[in-house]
């Protein structure tokens, strides 16, 4: 799907479904370009230079860890705004939007190699979890708000879900 011999675009396969030494390569996908390549191929070493620091780590940790870079970008281009409320407002979605690509650089990764290891019920739990938990940092940390006990009791009952979608019935 995508790739058309001499014609444009690519294939991309999540890394479950690679076997040998090309899943050792690519972890997150591999891709097999036409007469786009030298576009690619740009970017292509410091990509693979990263691919290859991020393949001797285990799955769940390369998730979660990108998982949080992720939320990082995301909590701040959603929120970060908040702190200046005299900005013009179409200033502000454009600097959140800005913001937000660089959270889809974290995020789409993070999925694309946890998924296999982790179906997307879990991936989504485990997004939504972190997302929460930077959360209640930012809003004490940059923004200033008290952490009241219901939101730390209502984070609990979540992490209580995520036990119910993890454990095996």
């Amino acid at each position: 799907p995508g790739y058309e011999p001499g014609g444009r675009g690519f294939e991309s396969y999540p890394a479950h479904q690679i076997r040998g030494e090309a899943q050792k390569s690519f972890p997150f996908f591999v891709l097999r370009t036409s007469d786009c390549a030298p576009i690619i191929a740009l970017s292509d070493q410091n990509y693979q230079k990263g691919i290859a620091m991020l393949s001797h780590l285990p799955v769940p940790v390369v998730t979660i860890g990108l998982l949080l870079c992720s939320n990082l970008f995301m909590t701040f281009a959603w929120y970060g705004h908040l702190k200046f409320p005299k900005v013009a407002l179409w200033h502000i979605v454009v600097i959140s939007w800005l913001i937000a690509f660089f959270e889809y650089c974290f995020q789409v990764p993070a999925n694309r190699f946890g998924y296999g290891y982790f179906n997307a019920a879990e991936l989504k739990t485990i997004q939504e979890i972190i997302s929460l938990s930077i959360f209640m940092g930012f809003s004490v940390l940059y923004l200033g708000e008290p952490l009241k006990w219901n939101y730390v009791v209502g984070f609990a009952l979540i992490v209580a879900a995520a036990f119910i979608i993890f454990h095996e019935w």
